[in-house]
This record gives C-alpha cells, structure tokens and sequence, in this order.
C-alpha cells in the first residue's frame, strides 16, 4: 500500500492536469486506503503491549498526522477546484464504500465461521462412522466371524 503523501500527489497531479474527480476514483479510494491504514497502524501499536516503543510510536504517530494533514490538503484542494459540494459528494462516496466493505467483511466472515461449524460437524460424523465401524469389526472378531 502507498504512503497518502505519494497518494496525495497523484491526485493533485491529477487535478492540476484537469482530470475529472470520478475519473481519478482509484486514486482517490487509494488515497483513503491509505489515510485509514496509517491511523489504524498508529492505534494499533499505540494500544499494543508489547510496543517497544518510543521510536515506533513516534514513527507511527508521524504517519498519522501526516495523513491527516494530507487529508486537509485534499479538502481545500478540491474545495477550491470543484466547490464545496463536491467534497461533499466525495465524502458520502467514501462512507458509502467503507459501509459496503464492513458489510461484505461481516458477511465473509459469517460465511467463514459457516463452513468452519460445518468442517466440525463432517468431522465429528466421520468420527462417529469410524468408531461405530472399528467397534462392529472388533464385535465381529470377538465372535469369530472374522
């Protein structure tokens, strides 16, 4: 994943080259990828226990609000080329996106625990088939039919 700082360029690049915002959404979904994983990099290491660590949290907390300033700069930058509303516009976009992809997560997850309770159950049916069988072939031996 790239940094939001080089995600920030492109998009700036790109505006100032007179593309068009819904023409650069990769970019832009890049950029808020971006921005979301630098903060949740930051509150992870800053919650971890075992965060060694003045450098890595300082290094983190870098990262952060260097994502949040490059946040502001996308702000003013889009604000002062297509107005308000499209910043507007972008924001809804980006909640919109973020709410699928928890919904698909939530959903694969679901499925995910789904085929782990059904592995469980195959298992413990063929434990099942398999001891009852080990148990009428040693029947059968006892009794000498074998």
């Amino acid at each position: 994943m790239i940094d939001p700082l080089t995600a920030f360029a492109a998009i700036k690049g790109g505006i100032s080259a007179g593309k068009q915002l819904h023409s650069m959404s990769k970019e832009i979904a890049g950029f808020f990828d971006s921005v979301d994983n630098a903060k949740k990099t930051h509150e992870k290491k800053k919650n971890s226990l075992f965060a060694s660590a003045n450098e890595e949290a300082m290094d983190t907390w870098m990262q952060k609000q260097q994502a949040i300033e490059a946040e502001k700069e996308l702000r003013e930058l889009i604000v002062n080329t297509r107005g308000f509303s499209a910043y507007q516009d972008l924001l809804k976009l980006r909640r919109e996106i973020a709410k699928e992809r928890k919904e698909r997560e939530r959903r694969e997850a679901k499925e995910r625990e789904e085929q782990q309770e059904l592995i469980a159950i195959v298992m413990v049916v063929l434990v099942f088939i398999i001891g009852m069988s080990a148990a009428a072939w040693w029947m059968l031996d006892q009794k000498g039919f074998i």
